[in-house]
């Protein structure tokens, strides 16, 4: 068997998964709750990573998540993922929510939450297994691809000297 993989466009791991806020999501503050909105995130993510990986994917680390407007109850969600950037195992997925307000029907979608993950494409036994490379189609996959990177390099970069400074005693 080879170990070349034939790479997959960007298109190709596009997800979109759309759900109606109800009361059942909302925190105390009445609006829905941070951690519904993050599991609406690692669902649609994973989608898109196991899409694009042909295969169980895992999420490994979520590099950032940001809540830019609150989401209510009523709103019809839009969660968008793709893979922006490929490792041999791993791959960064991107994800942007946006909200139709329900008392505004027809105004335009609201971006409410934007996030990176990081997923590994898993074998049965649950060991990493080599996934396809992306291939960027467009100058905003291209840009995409380029700030993953830059992500991870800082997510190992953080994790390395998180390392050192454990490595080291204290005075």
């Amino acid at each position: 068997m080879s170990d070349h993989l034939v790479g997959r466009a960007t298109s190709h791991s596009r997800v979109t998964l759309s759900r109606i806020m109800n009361a059942t999501d909302v925190n105390l503050y009445g609006t829905v709750h941070g951690g519904v909105l993050m599991k609406f995130v690692d669902d649609v993510a994973g989608a898109s990573a196991a899409r694009h990986s042909g295969g169980t994917a895992v999420t490994a680390a979520i590099d950032e998540i940001l809540f830019v407007e609150p989401v209510r109850v009523g709103d019809l969600v839009h969660a968008y993922a793709q893979v922006n950037w490929t490792g041999s195992t791993s791959m960064e997925v991107g994800v942007k929510l946006t909200a139709e307000r329900w008392d505004t029907a027809g105004g335009e979608p609201l971006t409410v939450a934007t996030a990176y993950l990081v997923f590994v494409g898993v074998d049965v036994s649950g060991q990493p297994r080599r996934i396809p490379p992306v291939l960027p189609e467009t100058s905003e996959d291209e840009r995409r691809f380029r700030e993953a990177i830059i992500r991870r390099e800082h997510r190992l970069a953080r994790r390395k000297a998180i390392q050192d400074a454990r490595a080291t005693p204290a005075e």
